[in-house]
């Protein structure tokens, strides 16, 4: 059995997704990718197995893009900490936290009982 397959690839830049695949090819980074070859295989590969895994798990896109949500929301508390003055970052004992959720409890009541009376 041969142990080198040459194909053709051939792209038509008129095709909005041939010419994007053409503009990743030509701006690779050629350290990582050392030829289109590697490039190209990497991308079958990496497709199919994630083609698989979806067949495999019908929820994994959703889980995927959960995760990246609660990536970038970490991160943005995270960035606004860093930037927040010293005083603020003070941690309230949970005797505190507990009477602040009682008195929310109240102006939430408060507040139903109002719109109810219209």
């Amino acid at each position: 059995m041969k142990q080198i397959y040459t194909t053709t690839l051939r792209l038509n830049l008129a095709d909005e997704d041939d010419r994007r695949a053409y503009e990743h090819l030509q701006q690779m980074n050629k350290k990582q990718y050392r030829s289109y070859s590697k490039a190209i295989v990497t991308a079958i590969n990496d497709y199919f197995e994630r083609q698989e895994r979806l067949e495999n798990d019908p929820y994994l896109e959703t889980r995927e893009k959960e995760d990246a949500f609660l990536r970038r929301v970490t991160e943005a508390i995270e960035q606004g900490l860093r930037f927040a003055p010293v005083g603020m970052l003070t941690v309230m004992p949970p005797a505190a936290v507990e009477a602040l959720s009682a008195e929310d409890d109240e102006n939430i009541s408060a507040a139903l009982d109002f719109a109810d009376s219209f």
